[in-house]
């Protein structure tokens, strides 16, 4: 099988390429990136010489190339990644959110369509549920829970999973789409809640932390992300929407604590910052469908998941420290104040 992966170089698409490759050495991976600041090429490195994966700078939202790309390369299977996907940067700047994470899906599903792909995939978030108060802890998200968006970023992922619902209905377009939860692991990106804890908890800086810190989010570690999506590609049904969720909720406050502990920081670092616009109370989702379907569950307890993710900073720093420099640096110091990485 023929897999396309776009946003490959990022987060979750590289950790999901990685599961792939070792859990289908027989299928082919071509990963599509346009290697924006979230989308670091040396994450790749480890299977870069491997013939079975291949890698091509481009943008999604390039309808030349992508469908160039598609009449050379004929895709089995497309796994959309690529988005932008940091709430703080929608709120200063919408637009490339718009234009990646709705245009840029439907020029993918056009070309899917035109070359006749056997499952196009959706990756979207439950940020698209809006939230839930945090004085309910018996209400869930489930897949039929009205779409209400919060921020830019949550407005253009239910976009997006409306247009990928229609091209399914209109046109036939074999659609999954997955709504997961807060992930964490290998590789995510410095300015994410856990590892920009870490990285500031070892430099002995400053730990910002929106508000008092009490949201609440169901975290899953990255892996059982990449396992659920691989089911739902293999076993899922078309047209269908699967929440991923580890019942695993936690208040931002606490995981700050908990990092500090393992790390043997004082929570003296923890420094208060002026809460996001719109900031999300809680988020949990119901992952009953994908249990009872494909026989999914997570495999990772939270507190083996958030050592297993220290303990890779600590033995890659080479990996994060190279990033935290230039316009990330910039940003960060805009956003958190004294709390930026010097």
């Amino acid at each position: 099988m023929k897999i396309l992966v776009t946003g490959g170089a990022g987060f979750i698409g590289s950790n999901f390429i990685f599961y792939e490759l070792e859990k289908h050495p027989e299928d082919s991976i071509l990963c599509v990136d346009c290697l924006t600041y979230a989308g670091n090429l040396s994450t790749l490195e480890p299977v870069m010489e491997q013939e079975n994966f291949s890698f091509v700078k481009m943008d999604i939202r390039d309808r030349e190339g992508i469908f160039d790309l598609f009449e050379k390369t004929r895709p089995d299977v497309v796994v959309n990644f690529a988005a932008e996907s940091h709430v703080d940067r929608s709120i200063e700047n919408p637009q490339v959110f718009l234009e990646t994470n709705i245009i840029g899906t439907s020029i993918l599903m056009d070309a899917a369509k035109a070359y006749g792909v056997k499952r196009y995939h959706q990756v979207s978030t439950d940020e698209v549920y809006g939230d839930l108060p945090m004085d309910r802890p018996d209400l869930f998200f489930y897949e039929d829970t009205p779409l209400h968006t919060s921020s830019p970023y949550s407005s253009s992922k239910a976009s997006a999973d409306l247009l990928v619902m229609a091209y399914h209905r209109t046109y036939g377009l074999p659609v999954t789409i997955s709504r997961c939860s807060n992930n964490y692991g290998p590789y995510q990106f410095p300015e994410k809640l856990i590892p920009l804890m870490i990285a500031n908890a070892l430099a002995d800086k400053p730990l910002p932390v929106y508000g008092e810190g009490l949201n609440i989010r169901d975290w899953l570690y990255v892996q059982d992300h990449c396992k659920a999506i691989d089911l739902i590609l293999r076993k899922g049904r078309v047209g269908e929407v699967y929440n991923i969720g580890g019942h695993n909720e936690m208040r931002n406050i606490d995981i700050v604590k908990l990092i500090c502990d393992e790390l043997g920081k004082p929570y003296d670092l923890i420094r208060h910052v002026e809460d996001r616009k719109g900031h999300d109370q809680r988020y949990a989702i119901d992952p009953g469908k994908i249990h009872k379907e494909l026989g999914w569950l997570p495999d990772t307890k939270f507190a083996d998941g958030i050592r297993l993710t220290i303990q890779w900073y600590l033995d890659h720093k080479d990996w994060w420290e190279n990033i935290i420099s230039g316009d990330y640096q910039k940003y960060y110091e805009k956003m958190y104040g004294e709390g930026g990485i010097h």
